[in-house]
């Protein structure tokens, strides 16, 4: 079911209605979520349901097993490599056997090797990627003794499933979800209102920049080798705002829709295009993601707290291990080394932990270096995008190669100017509110402390999304 549908404007109201005023208690609510995430997931294919199950029950027994062996190391060890191993087989075989398959195919071919393995139909199913890093963090956190196991199977199923980030995060850590499954919670009017208005905000990213860069993107970019340099890097900023717009607005939505339920999910973007370097870029894109990686990849392998080559080595495996975890394709792998490079480049530097306050934090305008570092970040993540949204490494090189040889002052085909305009006054907004948790987190003051005022805000935004929407697009990390 996507946020974006009919089918999810009748679902969230009569879940919602159900939530607060049918099923008041707090075991009764917890099971109408897992009943609501079951049909809000199964919506696209209800046979994927049963890994859910899988991936749910191996790690709320693995975690009971951790307890009952408290003191015997050696066997949670077990337990614990248990459940890890499960999951990465699940994920492994779903997302990537055809890859490896490939590969190796193409490796022993190339020694003059033929081997007979053939790949198989396989179908993706949507948020595993998600899900399954939810479950592995329950089980490290409860091994790592950060957090209680749980007893109750409503309370750990309620949140594996979560319907509004079930399948395309945020992603969640049991030391912060799960929690609020064990409390009582109420409805609390001013958060519910501030969540409808991050969905709203989340909706406009999505429909109206998201799918109207991505129909400009996708009729352009498979005839690269015809275009001019310039229209080639104009491709590259749409999808650079399209991804943004696409992935953020799903954050925006699902957070937005977890708070009327009377949940807190953690920021998973924060305003990433203001970064004044890759690093700071990284600490405001995806930080479930990056956090995770960090949390359970980066610091295990030792982090900074070994020599800088050490250091660096850590990073190339994190961000190898971080573009895999993308796709099955050697574009998303490249694209993590990329980032990797830039990364240990800032971290020889010495600029790796710099810049984690806002930018030009109360001021309106930021200086002519802020402007600088700005614009050159963005540009490296606009090469990056580019490698990553690529179908192949020769496609890629032949997109980058074009982009710097043909032609490139040639503007004769400026194409996506509206694409742009909506980019640029989403991003205007969004300096404005750089500080906010999100774009429409309006303050009851000065004028929109009237409600007429604020009320107008949501009906232009309304408007704009039935107005100037585009052709309709799943969201791109559905996919991964």
């Amino acid at each position: 079911m996507l946020f974006n549908s009919f089918d999810f404007m009748i679902f969230l109201p009569i879940v919602f209605l159900l939530y607060w005023f049918v099923f008041p208690k707090r075991k009764w609510q917890n099971l109408l979520v897992v009943v609501a995430s079951y049909v809000f997931y199964g919506w696209w294919d209800w046979r994927f349901l049963l890994l859910i199950v899988v991936t749910s029950f191996g790690s709320y027994a693995s975690g009971l097993l951790l307890e009952h062996f408290e003191g015997q190391r050696r066997k949670q060890q077990i337990v614990s490599a248990s459940n890890i191993v499960l999951n990465i087989v699940i994920l492994g075989f779903f997302k990537y056997y055809n890859f490896f398959v490939e590969t190796l195919n193409e490796l022993f071919g190339a020694l003059g090797w033929h081997l007979d393995w053939v790949t198989i139909n396989i179908i993706l199913p949507v948020g595993i990627s998600f899900y399954t890093f939810q479950a592995l963090s329950y089980t490290i956190d409860v091994y790592q003794k950060k957090l209680p196991a749980t007893h109750d199977i409503v309370e750990f199923f309620a949140f594996i499933s979560f319907f509004p980030q079930l399948v395309a995060g945020p992603i969640e850590r049991a030391t912060n979800l799960l929690p609020q499954f064990q409390h009582n919670r109420s409805f609390d009017y001013a958060k519910a209102v501030d969540g409808m208005r991050q969905i709203l905000w989340g909706l406009l990213k999505k429909l109206v920049v998201a799918d109207t860069c991505a129909s400009t993107v996708n009729n352009y970019w498979g005839q690269y080798q015809e275009l001019p340099g310039f229209t080639l890097l104009i491709l590259g900023v749409l999808f650079t705002l399209q991804i943004y717009c696409d992935f953020s607005g799903y954050s925006d939505i699902a957070i937005g829709t977890a708070r009327l339920f009377g949940f807190s999910l953690m920021k998973n973007f924060n305003f990433p295009y203001f970064s004044r370097s890759i690093p700071e870029f990284w600490r405001r894109w995806h930080i479930s993601l990056t956090t995770w990686f960090r949390d359970y990849i980066y610091f295990p392998l030792g982090g900074s707290r070994c020599s800088q080559w050490r250091n660096i080595l850590n990073v190339f495996i994190v961000w190898g291990v971080s573009g895999l975890w993308h796709g099955a394709n050697w574009t998303f792998i490249c694209w993590g080394l990329f980032h990797a490079t830039l990364l240990a480049i800032y971290n020889l530097l010495g600029i790796n932990t710099k810049y984690k306050n806002v930018v030009a934090y109360h001021r309106f305008f930021p200086t002519i270096k802020e402007i600088c570092q700005i614009a050159l970040t963005f540009f490296l993540a606009v090469i990056g995008w580019i490698i990553f949204r690529c179908e192949s490494i020769t496609q890629a090189i032949g997109f980058l190669s074009a982009m710097v040889s043909n032609n490139f002052f040639d503007s004769s085909m400026f194409v996506g100017k509206q694409c742009l305009l909506y980019g640029f006054l989403l991003l205007t907004c969004e300096w404005l509110q750089r500080d906010k948790e999100h774009a429409l987190q309006i303050p009851s003051k000065g004028l929109f402390r009237y409600s007429l005022v604020r009320y107008g805000i949501y009906m232009a935004i309304v408007y704009v999304m039935f107005m100037y929407s585009g052709t309709v697009q799943t969201f791109i990390y559905f996919q991964f």
